[in-house]
């Protein structure tokens, strides 16, 4: 389709290709916008084979000027991560990773685990990628380290809990320890999740010598114990260099279109994570522009920039990229491509992790179970990848959806989603179905190549119809229960009780949804069961829930307490007291 770019301006910004029905198809930046659309749509323009199949489904295209080329960059990374184009390099695992977060912005300070990182003044440790290294450390830090794990404000003095008297908490809510005292364990908790084993281990055997002195010989050898385990504690990670700090490796392995990457996550010196992307299609063909567009992404996510990124090929636009790191950083931001020494071997080490997943993905796609779905289905292609869909409901309230996504080598859980039912009251199962397919497949990076309803021909229907008004045309199946059979879309039904491997797989994955399901129900069940029916009066807020329940000790004795007594309590009034009183006796 020929477009008119002569009115595009020869500045700095960002430029959107639209398809059918104005979906979004590709996102770009460029220093010259005339230029840059020049090279695709001119008559002589050399496009290779991905990039022109994109140009011939461009209907439309926009553009945004911006200031400068470093405005171009941030603006393309927002809008890739709202619009998740086809043709832009999508990493399929949208979720943000975890944190380790020390609240030192309060006056005592604690640990919490945290997905969004925040310039709040408080320090961030991660991130943690898988996530079990992370819960090893912490329940190591709170059982060697007493600081407490509350979220209560300590400004008012209070009881101890449980957690003093199972010695887990040195109890500062009650003024059992001095603020520098506390401190001081706080900064014992810094330097274990730093790494930072020798000055920890000589503070402590500082302070058992000094108790060893003052013939607090109990308590030194408390101390000696808790030295003992974290030299266990510090044998057991992974150290690559003390020397080389904050550090992400990016391997990278290629064959065609297909890429792998693998990212070691490196903090202090010590591996902490690493982290495998599998992408194919990509419509890139040079290293540097492929590199700079998964940078852009990965790190658009709620996640710090470390000190130095190392890689094989140098991003294109790198200093504009070191740039808008290093606004996210909030420091200065290395780009490297190591040719010898210990960062040239943590390179190669990523990159060899890259090569052996791609393999593995590629074995694992050679499943004949795929080729015998085609079959079996009468699709028009083999599905590389599979979302499944259900609803459910709790005793006719708190209606709940879920979606599954299977790939070659297995479930996808970072692709999974839970739904509250927003738009429909009462139980309508094709109403709830309708409400989720559209709110799930309306993101197009989680369009699989086959969908799968649990249910039977009307909830295929319902799906067909969100399909058809959302412009995706990927395969549809639903697949009912007792017996077992899968509706097509042309009418045909077929049997899945004949224990064949596909049949195996595919309601292996229809129970997978409906087990996903299950679980977020009892989720929402047991939350709503444990639920204080302080909480669903008017104008309680957590402030006043506290001070009634500190005052009275328990639920059961608000119900017994006269409006009278409740006024008398500071900061309550009559009125309050009454909505109270009203409230917990209804409840």
């Amino acid at each position: 389709m020929a477009l008119n770019i002569s009115n595009t301006p020869k500045k700095p910004g960002v430029y959107i290709f639209k398809g059918p029905k104005e979906r979004v198809l590709y996102v770009g930046k460029a220093k010259n916008l005339r230029n840059r659309l020049r090279s695709y749509f001119q008559e002589s323009a050399n496009l290779d084979q991905r990039k022109a199949a994109m140009v011939r489904q461009v209907k439309d295209f926009s553009f945004i000027v911006t200031g400068n080329e470093l405005e171009a960059l941030i603006l393309e990374a927002n809008l890739i991560k709202q619009y998740k184009p086809k043709f832009n390099i999508i990493l399929r695992d949208d979720k943000n990773y975890p944190y380790i977060k020390i609240t030192t912005a309060e006056e005592w300070p604690r640990i919490e685990v945290v997905r969004r990182i925040k310039n709040d003044g408080n320090l961030y440790f991660g991130p943690y990628v898988p996530s079990q290294a992370m819960w090893e450390a912490l329940a190591f830090i709170r059982r060697n380290f007493l600081i407490r794990t509350c979220g209560y404000n300590l400004d008012k003095p209070m009881r101890p809990c449980v957690q003093y008297q199972m010695k887990r908490c040195p109890a500062p809510c009650a003024g059992l320890i001095s603020r520098k005292e506390y401190m001081k364990i706080i900064a014992e908790v810094i330097l274990f999740l730093k790494g930072e084993k020798r000055e920890l281990i000589a503070k402590l055997e500082e302070t058992m010598q000094r108790l060893s002195d003052e013939m607090k010989f109990e308590e030194a050898a408390k101390i000696r114990d808790r030295i003992f385990r974290l030299q266990q504690a510090f044998e057991s990670q992974k150290i690559i260099a003390p020397e080389l700090g904050d550090i992400d490796v990016i391997g990278f392995y290629r064959e065609d279109n297909n890429i792998a990457f693998n990212i070691l996550f490196v903090r202090s010196g010590v591996l902490i994570g690493a982290k495998d992307f599998f992408l194919d299609k990509i419509i890139a063909s040079d290293e540097s522009e492929i590199m700079h567009s998964f940078i852009e992404i990965f790190y658009a996510k709620e996640i710090i920039p470390p000190e130095i990124i190392l890689v094989n090929a140098m991003p294109e636009d790198a200093k504009a990229l070191k740039k808008w790191l290093k606004d996210r950083r909030g420091a200065r931001i290395a780009i490297e491509t190591p040719k010898d020494g210990k960062k040239f071997e943590l390179l190669n080490m990523a990159n060899e992790n890259a090569r052996l997943h791609f393999h593995q993905k590629n074995k694992t796609a050679k499943d004949d179970s795929l080729p015998l779905i085609k079959d079996k289905l009468h699709l028009k292609k083999i599905p590389k990848s599979i979302g499944a869909f259900d609803v459910s409901t709790i005793q006719g309230s708190e209606s709940v959806g879920a979606f599954i996504y299977w790939e070659a080598d297995g479930f996808n859980k970072d692709m999974y989603r839970h739904l509250k039912i927003k738009g429909v009251q009462g139980v309508d199962d094709y109403a709830m179905m309708h409400e989720i397919v559209g709110r799930v497949l309306s993101k197009e990076h989680l369009v699989p190549d086959l969908v799968v309803i649990d249910g039977g021909k009307g909830q295929l229907d319902v799906a067909k119809k969100v399909l058809d008004d959302l412009g995706i045309d990927t395969e549809l199946i639903s697949i009912a229960k007792k017996p077992d059979r899968a509706f097509l879309l042309t009418d045909a039904i077929i049997d899945l009780e004949d224990r064949s491997k596909e049949s195996l797989l595919l309601k292996k994955i229809r129970d997978e949804v409906h087990r996903f399901a299950i679980s977020f129900h009892r989720k929402l069940r047991d939350k709503r069961l444990m639920e204080s029916p302080l909480e669903k009066i008017p104008g309680i807020g957590k402030k006043r829930r506290l001070e009634l329940l500190r005052h009275f000790g328990s639920i059961e004795n608000i119900r017994k307490a006269t409006v009278d007594e409740i006024a008398k309590i500071k900061g309550f009034n009559k009125k309050v007291a009454e909505k109270i009183v009203e409230g917990v006796r209804k409840s």
